[in-house]
């Protein structure tokens, strides 16, 4: 099997790159880099140069580079590119493709920050890692998380917040444009599911031609894929595609049951239509040839005998059975909020002070911020040594007497060493209002191992909440491996709470298990793991996660006022 020139210089490159990648010796690397200009203007073809013996003789070749090239050309394949590649963290290389990240940049980010995949990466530029890190700094964070999105555009899969961002603004234009009559985002953004392939949109109208024409002149366009006058598809430059489907207006309650519930859903409520007599499809609900009139979706549920049920539970995980016996919840939202944990500031890896964090939840109409900057161990998030500590409950206590419209809460989010226990002693611990425990290192443990680890850290008697259960952060590292199950038996039965980390990139707990977890009596803490001002406005990605998880305000210990949390947080 032969190989072309073009693919040899490609190789022989990209060796150059993976051993800088490694910190191998630079002149190493650049032998590779050389030998693939040599070959980028030889005249002679480079299969002949091997069949004849010849292309040793070229300078900067060598016998030692003749054997490699000799094997790549001859075989089709080269044994010391594949073990040098399976060598590497597969997500460095992908790395390589965010423009100005070079792989001298990318090891001091492996070797100082572990960083393995472009998500991880994301997250700890979102994080404020970067800034103090030696060759980085404010400007190249920005630029990196710049890049960042430029190749997410080309990915396939995208996070809810940046699909939600993107589907909001374009049914506002489409509303701005005068010709809807009702329009909503749809499929599973309308369900809020945390990672999403496109954004539908349906939408009713007197001039679909018109509207479709207003929908493909919209300026953050990339493609017009198809156009017509029911269903017209473009891709964002973001890289998301949309489907905007025009339906009749009488059509339009029908339409927006389909293309909301997930395919489970959608199923099962056409079985139980189908046991009452009646056919249930986008177009309507049909008694024989005679069409149920629905004004809105409430209306559909309420002719198969059901409440409504909200779009965020249409998974099929028993909705329909709680909706037929009128036991669904009333679902948490926004409103109910009263105060926010897991904030982080300058103490830590923080982007603003603690007064600046404080008066941006008073401006939101918070009542309770608890503070919760990183545990000493957390080197890489400059976390709190004891005389930080110190000096920042001291600025807690001050801020408290300043402000009669809001409680600061003395918090810490410690770092769940490998053995279980809790970063910092005793007589530190004791000194913070309530506590959480989160897992930031050694992921790699058994699973058996990694539950046992946190069960201890639930069963300390500081421990308040448990930090990102998982510690997934989405569409860029899978949860470490534990007994998800066993590990919220044991947050029962020591009566602690489990954090819904409304971060967009990480959203964990996942919502699959949440309503075991409250139908187990635990607790919730909805929080945005804050670092910076806008970070605080994370929250509502959590509470789309916790109404996924079919949790009500009481549930959720954000909606409770001071004295409750008291009462919670002093529980030993």
């Amino acid at each position: 099997m032969s190989m072309d020139k073009k693919t040899v210089i490609n190789i022989l490159n990209e060796i150059g790159l993976l051993l800088e990648l490694k910190g191998e010796n630079p002149f190493k690397s650049r032998a590779y880099y050389n030998a693939a200009r040599t070959i980028e203007v030889l005249d002679d073809d480079i299969e002949k140069l091997i069949k004849e013996d010849r292309l040793k003789d070229i300078k900067g070749i060598g016998d030692a580079l003749n054997k490699k090239l000799t094997e790549l050309v001859t075989t089709g394949r080269l044994e010391y590119y594949d073990n040098l590649k399976a060598s590497i963290p597969e997500g460095l290389i992908e790395m390589l493709k965010i423009p100005g990240l070079g792989p001298k940049k990318i090891k001091t980010l492996y070797d100082k920050l572990d960083i393995k995949t472009v998500g991880e990466l994301e997250y700890a530029c979102i994080e404020n890692r970067l800034v103090e890190l030696p060759g980085f700094g404010e400007k190249t964070q920005k630029k990196i998380l710049e890049g960042i999105q430029f190749i997410k555009q080309f990915s396939g899969k995208h996070l809810f917040m940046d699909a939600y961002l993107d589907a909001t603004l374009l049914k506002q234009y489409l509303i701005d444009s005068g010709l809807i009559i009702r329009c909503e985002i749809a499929g599973s953004l309308r369900r809020r599911e945390e990672i999403v392939k496109d954004i539908d949109i349906l939408a009713t109208t007197e001039s679909p031609e018109k509207l479709m024409d207003v929908f493909t002149k919209y300026e953050g366009i990339r493609d017009i894929v198809a156009k017509g006058e029911t269903k017209t598809s473009i891709t964002l430059k973001s890289g998301i595609n949309v489907d905007l489907r025009v339906v009749k207006d009488e059509e339009y309650p029908y339409a927006l049951h389909h293309f909301t519930g997930s395919k489970e859903h959608n199923t099962a409520m056409r079985h139980r239509a189908r046991q009452m007599g009646i056919k249930m499809n986008e177009y309507g609900l049909f008694k024989g040839d005679l069409l149920i009139k629905c004004r809105d979706e409430e209306e559909i549920f309420n002719n198969l005998n059901l409440s409504y049920i909200p779009p965020e539970l249409r998974e099929n995980m028993g909705e329909i059975e709680a909706a037929e016996k009128g036991l669904l919840p009333v679902l948490i939202e926004e409103k109910d909020i009263k105060g926010v944990f897991h904030v982080h500031t300058i103490y830590s890896d923080g982007a603003n002070t603690l007064s600046e964090m404080v008066n941006a939840a008073r401006d939101r109409g918070y009542k309770i911020i608890g503070i919760t900057d990183h545990s000493k161990s957390a080197f890489y998030a400059n976390g709190l040594k004891e005389e930080d500590i110190l000096r920042q409950l001291d600025e807690i206590d001050e801020l408290n007497h300043k402000y009669a419209d809001i409680k600061i809460l003395k918090g810490i989010e410690s770092d769940i060493l490998r053995d279980g226990s809790l970063d910092y002693d005793e007589d530190i611990l004791k000194r913070f209002d309530f506590v959480i425990a989160s897992v930031h290192s050694s992921f790699k443990m058994s699973k058996d191992d990694m539950t046992e680890r946190i069960i201890k850290a639930i069963k300390n008697r500081y421990t308040k909440i448990i930090g990102h259960l998982t510690g997934r952060l989405l569409l860029a590292r899978d949860g470490y491996d534990l007994d998800v199950y066993k590990v919220i038996d044991s947050a029962a039965e020591y009566g602690k709470i489990i954090e819904i980390n409304a971060s967009p990139y990480r959203l964990d707990m996942d919502w699959r298990y949440i309503k075991y977890a409250k139908e187990k009596g635990v607790k919730f803490a909805i929080c945005p793991d804050a670092h910076r001002i806008e970070g605080l406005d994370d929250i509502k990605y959590g509470i789309g996660i916790a109404r996924k998880g079919w949790l009500e305000a009481k549930d959720v210990i954000n909606t409770y006022d001071f004295d409750e949390l008291n009462k919670i947080f002093n529980k030993s």
